[in-house]
């Protein structure tokens, strides 16, 4: 076996490292180990040569995708979901007026690349769930390979989507090209013992006494009050640097920000500041879109139709999940004041599933190894 191929490393982390192994890690490295042998010619390629994991947070998803993509021989980029479709989106708009812009995409994306790396897969939006219902075909059909991580597998994923079925052939292609692999060892390895070092505080309703100390020890070259411009949209602050922003939950969440504009704020800051944040679950509503209105991603008319029964801070929560999301991959550090404690932000409602890896995620942004490796 080559020293740097995916199962090999995976055993030197173990017996140098001192990381633990566990049933579903090894099934997942394994799957890893075939494909890395497919395409460096040690094996035959399969129709099923891509592999999709998926599993609870913290279980080492990640970890192993970015082990495989690291040992890769061949061309390969390695991608946040979110950040594959901000590209997505720019290159359809780019081609424009050709007669097939999809299978352009994936043409010049094969051209470009012999493995894609996702993590983090998830579909939430209308008009990515339109997008990829073909993009997945016609990547495969150009023989790229694609390799995943998300918490869900491939047919809960979009599960209670409007128009669905527009969704379906992405997770057919999904399924017939991926392995699928379940990684849930039972335990959640972000929550290992580490050196401890605050990022969360409890405090009243606007105040700042803890984030004011913070951000005056992060704070790099002159400071100021004035908005912040993101994408388009002015961003208002408390108070930001050069090297540290700092804003109130309804200036950043409660507004239409959007993913893309928080992967610009991260490109911006190397620290983010988010003081006044209320406790985010709470009891969930009926809502409803009327006959006749369109869903705004996709001009799709969407007639009578129930909408799951959403929590008033819903909106906002969605934001802060793909915050957190972006800081997280990013290395980027989150520092929060809260009016009620980590483990209270969000304790029912619809997005209990996703809020999991939120408060994984933010958990492990209490540890001061968070950030150095990134």
């Amino acid at each position: 076996m080559e020293a740097n191929a995916p199962l090999a490393l995976y055993q030197q982390a173990i017996a140098v490292h001192g990381f633990v192994s566990d049933a579903a890690q090894l099934r997942a490295v394994e799957q890893l180990q075939r494909c890395y042998d497919a395409l460096h010619g040690n094996v035959a390629l399969n129709v099923q040569s891509g592999v999709y994991l998926w599993g609870p947070v913290g279980r080492g998803k990640t970890w192993l995708m970015d082990m495989f993509h690291r040992s890769l021989r061949v061309p390969a980029r390695r991608q946040h979901f979110h950040h594959f479709m901000r590209w997505v989106h720019v290159r359809l708009f780019q081609l424009n007026g050709t007669a097939d812009p999809l299978r352009a995409l994936a043409r010049e994306l094969s051209e470009e690349v012999r493995v894609l790396c996702f993590d983090e897969l998830f579909v939430g939006d209308i008009g990515d769930a339109i997008i990829l219902g073909r993009l997945f075909r016609v990547m495969f059909d150009e023989g790229v390979v694609i390799v995943a991580t998300s918490n869900q597998p491939p047919a809960q994923l979009y599960f209670d989507g409007f128009n669905r079925e527009r969704f379906l052939p992405a997770i057919a292609a999904m399924e017939q090209h991926m392995e699928v692999i379940s990684v849930d060892g039972g335990a959640d390895h972000r929550l290992r013992p580490g050196a401890a070092e605050q990022r969360y505080w409890v405090s009243e309703p606007d105040a700042d006494g803890a984030l004011r100390s913070v951000f005056d020890a992060l704070a790099q070259g002159p400071t100021t009050s004035e908005p912040a411009l993101l994408g388009r949209r002015p961003l208002l602050v408390v108070r930001r640097s050069e090297s540290a922003i700092w804003c109130r939950f309804a200036a950043l969440c409660g507004e239409a920000f959007s993913a893309l504009d928080f992967i610009e704020l991260c490109d911006r800051y190397s620290s983010v500041l988010l003081s006044d944040v209320p406790r985010l679950g709470s009891e969930q509503r009926d809502a409803r879109i009327a006959r006749g209105t369109e869903d705004g991603a996709a001009r799709v008319v969407a007639g009578d139709r129930e909408l799951p029964r959403l929590a008033a801070h819903d909106d906002s929560v969605r934001r802060f999940i793909a915050l957190v999301d972006e800081c997280y991959d990013r290395g980027v550090p989150l520092y929060l004041e809260a009016r009620v404690p980590l483990d209270e932000l969000y304790t029912q409602g619809y997005l209990s599933f996703a809020f999991r890896r939120t408060l994984s995620r933010l958990h492990e942004m209490q540890l001061s190894r968070f950030g150095g490796a990134n």
